[in-house]
């Protein structure tokens, strides 16, 4: 398969897998939110999992609060600038999980970026607080934790100029 000036075909994939994860992270959202839940409250789903709203306006998993629309503009702009960053080194991604990882992490880092644009905070609703894991989070934090966990193991991954070396 020839390959686009400028992208290798990992690369390409990394941004399909980019805009499927935009997709997805928004319809899962505007489907959560179609339910009126009100803030805080919570609503049994299966077993120990939960649809709770939270309405998070720090970074990931709540942390520094972003109160200030200031910080709440700073904040979507770093999240662009990142996955802008992210899908400059996509462009020439050779490694399936190079590859799978940094569309992961583009793709939820826009999807929490446009909540912040549209609602000034990110819509988190994944309750498993039941389970001992004290966040609540959504689709686009689960694309980030799984493709930067991803881009971990690509990096210690042992590669035949490692072996010989």
């Amino acid at each position: 398969m020839a390959e686009a000036k400028g992208f290798t075909r990992l690369g390409g994939l990394a941004f399909v897998l980019a805009a499927v994860v935009i997709v997805v992270d928004q319809i899962v959202k505007a489907a959560f939110l179609s339910l009126g839940l009100p803030e805080g409250m919570g609503q049994p789903l299966v077993g120990p999992l939960h649809l709770t709203m939270v309405w998070n306006r720090g970074v990931s998993f709540g942390l520094f609060r972003a109160d200030h629309d200031l910080v709440r503009w700073a904040l979507t702009a770093f999240s662009l600038i990142v996955a802008a960053l992210l899908a400059w080194w996509a462009r020439n991604a050779t490694r399936p999980l190079m590859g799978l990882g940094l569309g992961l992490v583009m793709g939820g880092a826009i999807g929490n970026a446009i909540d912040r644009a549209r609602f000034g905070a990110v819509v988190d609703f994944v309750d498993v607080t039941r389970l001992m894991f004290p966040w609540v989070f959504n689709v686009a934090d689960s694309a980030i934790t799984i493709g930067v966990i991803c881009l971990l193991l690509d990096s210690v991954r042992k590669t035949p100029e490692t072996l010989a070396t």
